[in-house]
């Protein structure tokens, strides 16, 4: 069994990932979706569990990578900031270069709103942001993944408590 943290836009307001991961335990991974603006050294020296993190629009001098791919069996991982592909716009090209890539799980962030459905038969999560959301309500956001021994995918969007 896996269980996956997704979370993404921190911007340098770290209190909250730091929160979350005293939250979720038994994290196997930890995915962040951009936007660390310098902080994630950091946030890997102090993580409960391996991380992979994709450079966001706002992270100007960071040597991260733009996008990542990697499988956590049996699915296959696209990880990408999003703002290349129009996310603002809605999930089709970044839907679209998922399947292009033979991925089944596509990861994104950018948006600060939180997003979990399953469109033709690929998975599209985007955690929303933990320090500045934008959804209604806007209760800072992340996501847990969950893939069984038999491989089946499931998640929750989880929210904070404001303080």
């Amino acid at each position: 069994m896996h269980k996956i943290l997704v979370v993404s836009d921190t911007h340098r307001k770290d209190e909250n990932f730091y929160r979350v991961i005293d939250i979720e335990k038994d994290v196997n991974l930890i995915i962040h979706c951009g936007d660390t603006e310098g902080s994630e050294t950091q946030m890997q020296q102090l993580s409960t569990a391996p991380m992979r993190i994709v450079k966001g629009n706002n992270d100007f001098f960071s040597n991260l990578p733009d996008e990542q791919e990697f499988e956590v069996w049996p699915h296959r991982f696209f990880v990408t900031h999003g703002h290349r592909y129009l996310v603002n716009m809605g999930s089709t090209d970044i839907r679209r270069e998922a399947l292009v890539r033979g991925a089944d799980v596509v990861i994104y962030g950018h948006t600060h709103k939180p997003v979990a459905a399953e469109i033709d038969g690929i998975y599209v999560f985007n955690p929303g942001s933990l320090s500045y959301p934008r959804q209604e309500g806007r209760k800072p956001s992340y996501l847990i993944l969950t893939i069984d021994d038999e491989g089946e995918l499931t998640y929750e969007i989880k929210y904070l408590e404001l303080f």
